[in-house]
């Protein structure tokens, strides 16, 4: 994911968002670090989680630029040519 997404960075915003709610954003954060991820962390709040139908560990979701779910999986889905299509489609989507 990390190859995958540096190629997109500049047109493609990505976040991983915790859902444990046992988890701060400070240790989300040392886990980013710790991983070399790229990219933002965040953790959900409220209902967020429920308002998204966020049902499994390790849901992935991309939004377009209008905020609509493009790309929905679960854990162990979504290999890397998947999420290269989802990334080149969004970026077209953002010109």
């Amino acid at each position: 994911m990390k190859a995958i997404q540096t190629e997109y960075a500049e047109k493609v915003a990505f976040y991983i968002v915790g859902s444990d709610p046992g988890e701060s954003l400070a240790t989300w954060e040392s886990y980013r670090e710790k991983q070399g991820f790229p990219w933002a962390v965040g953790i959900a709040q409220g209902t967020t989680l429920r308002d998204l139908n966020v049902q499994v560990q390790s849901t992935k979701l991309a939004f377009d630029s209008r905020g609509v779910i493009i790309y929905r999986d679960g854990y162990a889905q979504g290999n890397a040519d998947k999420w290269r299509q989802v990334f080149q489609e969004l970026a077209a989507s953002a010109k």
